[in-house]
């Protein structure tokens, strides 16, 4: 009897990958014949379907067009069925007894039945040896395990686009109706594409690799956590305190739309010696659920909950860096958690609506618009607004990702993010001569800059001391109301000195990996940081 049940929990156990060890004994986990086969033909059969699904309309259209939609072809379809679902329990069944005679996989077994019963230390030192389908790795840390943040009302920017009279609305019908489908069927998915199956699939060797280097060479440790709305999400954590001189400060990494911690920013940060955590978005890796913005919320608030209560870092040594699309979640945590240390926000944008409105038909402008404000408002600026702590940007001059026009620096929409900031920080210091001025100044790359620079003589220390005696007898929170009783040509160098502290040049691409030197701890008014090198 003993041995059945435990070829039916190896029916429907996880797929053990490989068995992580130290220096040569670290190996592929070598499956028997019939659990390959079993897991050949039950993977396939994932795949048939999850194709079959995407391409459903045009399946339909084929079938209908055969007949097999009729009375006859039904039967046949159905009589197919019914023998792929033998196919399939035979599958199962081979499967399990693969494993359940596998000393290997019967000790993997143990294990993860012990660490589902309680996460004990010594059981997560052994459960962390083995590289296994992340599904059922037991969570860790969960909403439900919050005491006084759980009632915390998170802040939220509001959508204008909801304020509508009810002719509006009514009117409006239509566009709704077509905003919602288009955003919860494709819409998501091409602003997300990294929560394709498809493309997981392309990438599952590469995502491997990347999370054993990770473990192997950078010590890091694999952690599931759970969200308001149970999704799991897959997040990575390289401690390096009292290691390194910058290893007390934590750096929580967001990623790009088709980015994975495995293979994205947690790099350049590990070269600098911070500790680092690394998420994946929800439907990304082994996180569950769709990148919604609310799904993506609740994920980085557990990121966040996790890395204060769970890791022990105080808020003030967390900084939160995020590239691209990533820079939606950080600039979120940096609203709702404003006692950071920094935001670093790389290759990112103001809002996505102009970049939606870019890539798609003139003819659909209305509709784009109101599908992004109702269901996918990324807009990056109206949190980062409410955050008063430091910032750094930085910008790709050959974004092709960013920019409205391939080529064209003055279309990269970092810019308008930079001066949206500014003009909302220093609103009597980037009047519209001064915006006008910054803007020929983004235009340009770091050579001409410099030379602007000169041409209006900005003096640093000038600008510096300005800062200082203004918050020494007022204070540093903003709008800082600096600047009504300077004269034109001090506007001018305030505004150009204050552009270079929030944001540096890459020469780059948007997909390029971030050079170690070019992340830094933001500037801050009173406190002046070099870059950061190991």
């Amino acid at each position: 009897m003993s041995a059945i049940k435990s070829i039916w929990d190896c029916m429907f156990s996880p797929r053990l990958i490989k068995i992580y060890g130290n220096g040569p004994t670290e190996k592929m986990y070598d499956a028997s014949k019939l659990e390959q086969w079993g897991d050949k033909v039950i993977s396939s059969m994932y795949m048939m379907w999850k194709f079959g699904v995407y391409t459903s309309p045009f399946l339909i259209g084929i079938l209908y067009r055969k007949g097999y939609l009729a009375q006859d072809g039904l039967l046949m379809l159905s009589k197919f069925a019914t023998s792929l679902g033998v196919i399939l329990v035979v599958s199962f069944c081979v499967r399990g007894l693969g494993r359940a005679t596998n000393p290997t996989y019967h000790k993997f077994i143990q294990t993860l039945q012990s660490a589902q019963i309680g996460m004990v230390p010594n059981v997560k030192k052994e459960l962390c040896k083995y590289e296994f389908e992340f599904f059922a790795w037991p969570v860790e840390y969960s909403w439900k395990d919050l005491d006084g943040d759980l009632s915390k009302q998170r802040l939220q920017i509001s959508r204008p686009l909801l304020n509508r009279s009810p002719f509006q609305l009514f009117m409006t019908i239509p566009c709704q109706i077509i905003g919602y489908i288009a955003v919860h069927t494709f819409g998501i998915r091409l602003i997300y594409p990294g929560s394709l199956s498809l493309l997981q699939l392309i990438l599952e060797t590469s995502l491997l690799q990347g999370r054993s280097k990770l473990i192997e060479a950078n010590k890091g440790v694999r952690y599931k956590l759970s969200t308001k709305e149970r999704n799991d999400i897959d997040c990575m954590f390289i401690n390096r305190r009292d290691a390194t001189p910058n290893g007390n400060t934590l750096v929580v990494c967001c990623e790009g739309n088709a980015g994975f911690y495995e293979i994205g920013i947690m790099g350049t940060v590990i070269e600098g010696g911070y500790s680092v955590l690394g998420w994946n978005h929800p439907g990304f890796g082994g996180s569950t659920g769709t990148p919604y913005p609310d799904q993506e919320q609740n994920a980085i608030d557990i990121v966040m909950q996790f890395a204060i209560n769970k890791l022990d870092f105080k808020i003030e040594n967390i900084i939160l860096f995020g590239w691209s699309i990533g820079g939606y979640s950080a600039s979120w945590a940096a609203m709702n958690y404003p006692d950071v240390k920094g935001v670093v926000l790389d290759a990112t944008f103001d809002d996505i609506l102009p970049l939606a409105i870019n890539q798609m038909p003139l003819w659909l402008e209305s509709v784009v618009k109101l599908a992004i404000r109702e269901h996918v408002n990324l807009h990056n600026y109206e949190q980062l607004s409410k955050y008063s702590g430091p910032i750094l940007l930085i910008r790709r001059t050959d974004d092709e990702v960013i920019s409205l026009k391939e080529a064209d620096l003055s279309s990269n929409r970092g810019n308008h993010l930079l001066i949206k900031l500014m003009r909302f920080r220093y609103p009597y210091i980037f009047e519209e001569p001064q915006v006008t001025l910054v803007k020929d100044f983004l235009a340009t790359t770091q050579g001409a800059q410099d030379q602007i620079m000169q041409k209006i003589g900005v003096n640093s220390d000038l600008c510096r001391s300005f800062l200082e005696s203004y918050i020494s007898e007022n204070s540093k929170s903003y709008p800082m109301k600096i600047g009504p009783d300077m004269n034109i040509q001090q506007k001018n160098q305030m505004a150009l000195f204050l552009v270079r502290k929030h944001m540096k040049d890459y020469k780059s691409s948007h997909c390029t990996p971030l050079p170690v030197e070019m992340f830094q701890v933001p500037w801050d008014i009173n406190v002046e940081n070099g870059f950061v090198f190991t």
